[in-house]
């Protein structure tokens, strides 16, 4: 009998081919690692593929992709979440979803970049670099991070290790209370418009959800501390980037540290890459080799078990699809 096809999307550094994780899989399918866009295969291409591995956001698995895998049976989505996923076509085709939410690997990853775009923003970085790069010896007044507010949104599992790095800069701590039941020990909680008033510095660490769409409108911009700086690694829907630019353009924040934007790749025209008191990345917070070599060996263990039919329900996006082949719709390949 032939073995299952897998087709590994976007793997762009080529991390995941040479992983540990990928050599695993080979030895229970047919593996091939797609560097180019999916657009760039034919139907006759990828009639045949039985296993998708998603790593990036950026190429959508919505119904009219799906549409183009007749024999799709399970998709592995590295990470903990699928934005770009249409979940509910790929339960009504009986396409079981398996998420990466073990992975331990990003709660270094995102932390570390968030102080990265802070002190970058705080001490004109880029600008100073590029000074060196031009011949020029310019000075450049910073700022520290010692002494100063952090307020963070989202106090989950990145919040949290960037609670913990900002006391190590020797910084006071504050984060968002959205209910009467999260109070913690660990840090003062502050309602929303309160903790606005109050940081040096927000960082933001929220899941994409239709609450959290828009919430850092013009209104809260307005409100933020007079010189402030605005760090974003989470989702750049977050926060509204029109109303961003326009409290940047005018000094009301002093600088802001971007990771994500509203969409990407960032327009060529934004007016952001204009902003000389913006810090940006390509939404690299994630893509480091410890997390992608983590993601490839989830993504392993969860073939094997949904080929031993070993899947569990805890991993699953459409749970309801099941976690073995027989009840994806297949049968157990040797």
């Amino acid at each position: 009998m032939s073995r299952l096809s897998v087709l590994i999307l976007d793997d762009w550094e080529g991390i995941v081919a040479r992983s540990e994780g990928v050599e695993r899989m080979r030895s229970l399918a047919e593996v091939r690692v797609l560097v180019e866009p999916l657009d760039t295969l034919s139907d006759e291409e990828l009639s045949g593929v039985e296993v998708i591995m998603a790593i990036r956001e950026r190429t959508a698995l919505d119904a009219a992709i799906l549409a183009r895998f007749p024999m799709l049976k399970l998709i592995l989505q590295t990470g903990g979440h699928a934005y770009h996923l249409d979940g509910q076509a790929a339960a009504s085709r009986g396409i079981a979803v398996a998420l990466g939410r073990r992975a331990v690997g990003p709660r270094a990853a995102v932390p570390e970049l968030t102080f990265a775009l802070m002190v970058a923003a705080l001490r004109h970085l880029p600008a100073a670099h590029q000074s060196m790069r031009d011949g020029r010896w310019q000075p450049f007044l910073g700022r520290t991070l010692s002494g100063r507010t952090l307020g963070i949104l989202g106090y989950g599992r990145h919040g949290r290790n960037v609670a913990r790095i900002g006391r190590a800069y020797g910084m006071d701590v504050v984060a968002w209370r959205r209910d009467e039941q999260q109070e913690d020990d660990d840090v003062l909680r502050l309602d929303l418009d309160d903790l606005l008033a109050a940081s040096d510095v927000v960082s933001i660490h929220l899941k994409l959800s239709a609450q959290s769409m828009g919430l850092i409108d013009a209104g809260r911009l307005a409100s933020m501390r007079e010189g402030s700086v605005l760090i974003n690694t989470s989702r750049g829907a977050i926060v509204d980037e029109a109303a961003l630019c326009t409290a940047l353009a005018s000094g009301a924040l002093s600088a802001a540290g971007l990771d994500v934007f509203s969409e990407e790749p960032l327009p060529a025209d934004s007016p952001l890459r204009s902003l000389p008191n913006v810090v940006m990345t390509p939404h690299l917070g994630w893509t480091v080799e410890e997390v992608l070599t983590e993601f490839a060996q989830i993504a392993a263990d969860q073939l094997a078990g949904f080929l031993e039919g070993t899947l569990g329900a805890d991993e699953l996006l459409t749970p309801e699809v099941g976690g073995s082949t027989s009840a994806a719709g297949g049968t157990r390949r040797q």
